[in-house]
């Protein structure tokens, strides 16, 4: 997903260190009767002397705590796709199926691949290879692009600008367009790049500015807020998420896509 990744190697010092932490207080509240260790009021060993057995044994035994944060991790993973799987059940209507959808490959198509994206998010210019080559090789794939503009006032003009093009038809041509021009994306650029591929831009200007754009944007930001989305890209193939732009997300869109085909989705999609 786009985000700042200077800070990256600190933030996972951080982590592990506050994980590890965390690891050793569980091991010493719930492992100490485990290893005969009983409070002074039993005879056994002061709470001080207590902490410091458990962590003694825990650094003679790493693997323990390997355990421990591997099952910790799986258990927050379990956890994440279960509240996942619950919000696209709860929002299918709005992912899949809005009126307002901005569509592109097959608006007929057996299976719905949903992006959420921002024109000036790197990621996003990167990915879009993928998706058009899916749209291209599979004629029976349906996208919904949402607009999901994050970074800032010329995200969201560019964003404004990019819906009111669905007015004269040519929504994913313009897309296409501005993902591929140079540079930051702005207003300015998106106006040059709806010229040049042929829009009415004093239109543009006006629709632009619409209720009914302002409200598109408003919505899918509030179902991006309920899907617990903190960056993009992010993609549902059917019901099945990937977040961020791997290298290998062409792969997984294809699998994805064969995958929903074959089991269907939990949800309506």
């Amino acid at each position: 997903m786009a985000q700042d990744t200077q800070g990256q190697p600190l933030m996972r010092v951080i982590l592990v260190a506050a994980v590890v932490a965390a690891i050793v207080t569980v091991a010493i509240s719930q492992f100490g009767s485990l290893l005969g260790l009983q409070g002074a009021a039993g005879g056994g060993l002061a709470q001080k002397d207590l902490e410091q057995t458990i962590r003694d044994y825990l650094v003679k035994n790493p693997d323990v705590l390997i355990a421990m944060q591997t099952e910790l991790e799986r258990k927050q993973i379990a956890e994440q796709k279960s509240l996942r799987e619950k919000a696209i059940n709860e929002n299918a209507a709005e992912l899949f199926h809005s009126d307002a959808s901005l569509i592109a490959g097959n608006p007929d198509g057996d299976v719905t691949v949903v992006e959420f994206f921002d024109y000036n998010c790197g990621y996003c210019r990167r990915a879009f290879k993928d998706l058009a080559k899916l749209i291209e090789t599979d004629k029976n794939v349906r996208v919904v692009l949402k607009e999901f503009p994050i970074f800032g006032k010329p995200s969201e003009e560019v964003a404004k600008i990019s819906i009111a093009t669905a007015k004269q038809g040519k929504y994913f041509e313009f897309h296409r367009a501005l993902l591929a021009a140079p540079g930051r994306a702005t207003k300015e650029q998106a106006l040059k790049v709806a010229e040049k591929i042929g829009l009415d831009v004093k239109r543009l200007e006006k629709d632009m500015n619409s209720p009914d754009v302002a409200k598109q944007i408003q919505d899918t930001a509030a179902l991006a807020d309920r899907m617990g989305l903190q960056g993009t890209p992010f993609y549902l193939v059917g019901d099945r998420s990937i977040p961020g732009a791997p290298d290998n997300l062409y792969d997984m869109f294809v699998e994805s896509v064969a995958d929903v085909r074959k089991n269907g989705c939990t949800a309506t999609c």
